[in-house]
């Protein structure tokens, strides 16, 4: 089971295919093997709400494309027991259309390419992937990024 509750901000609702959200999400997360019921949230907003955030949450004050915030990587204590049945909520995403928009004419692909690269990213860093630990790590999670883009029918 997979509950994506997706939220777009009126001025793109026209724009973004929830669809196309829910179905990179979930190709993710059949490709990396996460069987269990997964929760997670994503927001559609515009560079001037991911620029507050990446400056409240990461002390980055610029806008960004896409932030994860991971319910899992707590580094204070265990994590919160759930009760038996309930899905396990992974965390957060947030995505700039508008920088969505710049990249997919800046890179020559869709703006719909763009939003479920940004959302494949974010799932994948929720899950544990970091393109900022090294070569090694960013080679690792671009290969499962244009895997799961080809796997959904949006290769490069």
């Amino acid at each position: 089971m997979l509950d994506v509750d997706i939220q777009i901000d009126d001025r793109f609702a026209d724009a973004v295919d929830p669809a196309l959200i829910e179905r990179a999400v979930a190709a993710v997360l059949a490709a990396e093997a996460v069987a269990e019921p997964i929760e997670l949230s994503v927001l559609i907003s515009d560079d001037d709400e991911l620029h507050e955030l990446n400056r409240a949450y990461r002390g980055v004050d610029a806008p960004t494309d896409v932030l994860s915030f991971g319910d899992d990587d707590a580094d204070d204590g265990p994590a919160f027991v759930r009760p038996p049945g309930t899905p396990r909520y992974l965390g957060d995403l947030a995505i700039s259309y508008e920088r969505a928009v710049a990249q997919a004419a800046e890179y020559g692909h869709s703006r719909e390419r763009e939003l479920a690269y940004l959302a494949v990213h974010g799932v994948l860093h929720l899950l544990g992937y970091d393109h900022e630990r090294g070569p090694e790590d960013a080679a690792a999670m671009r290969a499962r990024e244009e895997a799961v883009m080809t796997q959904i029918g949006l290769p490069r």
